[in-house]
């Protein structure tokens, strides 16, 4: 079966089935590797893509819901707020081990699109449910407040 997708403003063919979840169809389907495989049942982030603007966790996303949808990738996280995140990453030096840094940057990047003065309840809340097995959760936060000074 067929479905349509549109990812990083690309119009792509899939063939899989109607649940396949989201995350396998990029990695395995399109070879797009920078969304991580973390848990399997939503918990971690490491999936995180944005759906509409919206970050989702693509491995518990069936494929037939994502047809019709504006699919963001890491890939294609380059508008501001994503380079300002990025430039923030590394000088904060915020990557340890780096497996769960895609899905942290998607929603860190869906929050300073909604909220760009984020206090740190509200950081907290956004990034609620990624996980770090490094533990740098105080240079992530340090890092989306550095972006968001650098956008204002």
């Amino acid at each position: 079966m067929s479905t349509t997708l549109t990812i990083n403003g690309v119009e792509q063919q899939v063939d899989a089935t109607p649940d396949t979840p989201l995350l396998w169809v990029l990695r395995d389907h399109l070879q797009m590797t920078g969304t991580k495989f973390g848990c399997g049942i939503a918990q971690c982030g490491a999936c995180t893509v944005h759906l509409d603007g919206s970050p989702i966790r693509s491995c518990s996303f069936p494929l037939a819901a994502a047809a019709g949808k504006q699919i963001t990738t890491i890939e294609g996280n380059t508008s501001k707020v994503g380079q300002a995140l990025k430039k923030a990453w590394d000088e904060h030096a915020v990557v340890q081990c780096g497996y769960c840094q895609s899905g942290q940057l998607m929603s860190a990047t869906a929050l300073l699109e909604q909220n760009a003065k984020p206090d740190d309840a509200a950081i907290d809340q956004a990034m609620q449910g990624n996980i770090c097995r490094c533990n740098t959760y105080v240079r992530i936060r340090a890092a989306i407040k550095a972006a968001s000074f650098e956008l204002s």
